[in-house]
């Protein structure tokens, strides 16, 4: 069996947010209603800095340059069935690398890759903690995002 016909199980979350506390959501085409920050496989070869930088680019169109922030934190956890048959039939977990990416001023733009989200939205935190599927991804948020000095509750934007 060759391994690099199917996809590496290691991965990388890309947390994007400002520094007011609003985060960035992804909605996956599918499965449905599935949102999420930047997330994606590392390719074989590719070391987690690079897949990080990579992923950002092609799911919103930011270059994070050298304000990408490696966390120093690895999840691991079940591939979950959508996802399964991606991967080596041995295979049923994944390794997670986590990333933060900070905006200081004002919402960047988004452009999405049409072919894997189909929305975005800047939530504020508590609300971003909420609609994200993944526990990884919520745990990335309570522990990296800060709280808005305007509150957490505040409305959203898309």
């Amino acid at each position: 069996m060759n391994r690099k016909q199917y996809r590496r199980p290691e991965s990388v979350l890309v947390l994007v947010y400002t520094e007011t506390g609003e985060v960035l959501l992804l909605l996956r085409r599918t499965p449905p209603d599935f949102w999420q920050s930047v997330t994606g496989a590392l390719e074989w070869g590719e070391d987690p800095v690079s897949a990080a930088h990579r992923e950002l680019l092609e799911e919103t169109g930011l270059v994070a340059g050298e304000h990408l922030i490696d966390c120093d934190l690895q999840n691991e956890f079940t591939i979950l069935p959508a996802w399964r048959d991606r991967y080596a039939p041995e295979v049923t977990t994944n390794r997670e690398h986590v990333f933060r990416l900070m905006y200081p001023g004002p919402r960047p733009e988004i452009r999405l890759d049409p072919a894997e989200h189909s929305a975005f939205r800047w939530l504020p935190r508590a609300e971003a903690w909420r609609l994200a599927r993944s526990y990884t991804n919520r745990f990335a948020i309570e522990r990296f995002v800060p709280s808005s000095s305007k509150g957490d509750d505040a409305g959203t934007s898309e």
